[in-house]
């Protein structure tokens, strides 16, 4: 199998500078002049398309893949977060993209990779994101003024992130205790020796048994370990059912793509759990009853696929104090999150006013 790979340059037509895949206008352009480069869609003469692969046949035996990203690449891996970003041979990288460590290291004898045949492109530009960040850091009250005021979008940059998707049928059966509620009237002595009645709910449980079918399809799994997870649940989902595009190097130009650390067979046993807890929910809608218990589910799993995608995020890292964050915006749908330092000084500024409040607030009542 290929490793993942990045890309040759594409010479500006009018001043010879590397042009780059333009998510706002949706073609490859020049950095440099603004030059728009014409492009269109499925000129790869590859012919490559969505695919979606055997996933048993794949844990068994993973197949030869030649294609690959299909241009000279540069890799190199960082030390410290372990991510591995693959980009244009004639960078040099001094930090790591991700976490914006300077231990990074050449990373050019990798194992066999499974290579992405599709992805979805970026269509959120970076004019966009900066206004964006320029507008989220204005709005973290607790956050540092300095951090505020430097906002920090020259470290803004367009990353490709390795994804899996996953495809199932599922058959379940279920057997569970459905809890139907009663009432009944008690007689109860209250603490003043007097007789009292109240009406108290009980349950009556009975045994219960069902079956569902359910289909999973493109439940997304993140293969990198750059970018903080929790951040990137927060930015999902990316649209992947309809918006796909079969890989096209043209996309890439410019961006960083992550090669993928969390591999398939991983990938598929946390879709698998990630498919269980769905699963579950479904059953539990299903049992009669006002509650139950002892929900049991048996599950068969057919027509397991899988694809290896590529999805557009931009990123921010930064260090503030001895701590690296992120800010991560999703490169489709423009969905962000993000991670900042607070300030102690107005937690404890607001600490002290609001005790004040109190104290004046309990002086006012013992007034009146």
């Amino acid at each position: 199998m290929a490793e993942v790979s990045a890309l040759r340059k594409h010479p500006c037509p009018e001043c010879g500078g590397d042009a780059e895949w333009n998510a706002s206008k949706q073609a490859l352009a020049c950095p440099y002049c603004g030059t728009v480069i014409p492009w269109s869609e499925g000129e790869d003469p590859t012919g490559a398309s969505i695919v979606e692969h055997d996933l048993e046949s794949a844990l068994a035996s993973i197949p030869d893949d030649e294609r690959g990203l299909r241009e000279e690449k540069k890799s190199v891996r960082c030390e410290s977060c372990r991510a591995i970003s693959i980009f244009d041979p004639d960078r040099v990288a001094q930090r790591c993209d991700f976490c914006g460590s300077p231990s990074i290291v050449p990373a050019d004898n990798l194992p066999d990779a499974i290579t992405p045949e599709s992805l979805l492109p970026a269509v959120v530009g970076n004019n966009q994101v900066r206004d964006q960040l320029r507008a989220w850091y204005r709005s973290r009250w607790w956050a540092p003024n300095k951090l505020k005021r430097a906002a920090l979008t020259d470290t803004l940059h367009g990353v490709y992130l390795p994804y899996w998707t996953f495809d199932a049928h599922v058959d379940a059966e279920w057997t569970a205790e459905s809890g139907y509620y009663y009432y009944v009237t008690e007689s109860y002595t209250d603490s003043s020796g007097k007789s009292q009645t109240r009406r108290v709910r009980k349950i009556r449980w009975e045994d219960s048994a069902g079956s569902l079918s359910h289909f999973f399809d493109d439940d997304a799994v993140p293969g990198t370990v750059g970018v903080h997870l929790n951040l990137l649940r927060q930015v999902e989902p990316f649209p992947t059912l309809t918006d796909l595009k079969p890989y096209d190097p043209a996309f890439v130009r410019g961006w960083t793509v992550e090669r993928y650390q969390i591999d398939l067979r991983q990938a598929s046993e946390t879709s698998r759990m990630q498919m269980e807890s769905v699963i579950e929910q479904l059953c539990a809608r299903e049992v009669p009853g006002d509650t139950h218990r002892n929900l049991q589910v048996d599950s068969l799993y057919q027509g397991r696929t899988f694809k290896h995608i590529l999805v557009p995020i931009w990123l921010v890292t930064y260090t503030y104090g001895a701590k690296s964050y992120q800010v991560v915006v999703n490169g489709y749908t423009g969905k962000m999150a993000g991670e900042h330092p607070l300030s102690w000084v107005k937690i404890t500024l607001a600490v002290i006013a609001g005790l004040l409040l109190l104290l004046v607030f309990f002086g006012l009542a013992r007034g009146s």
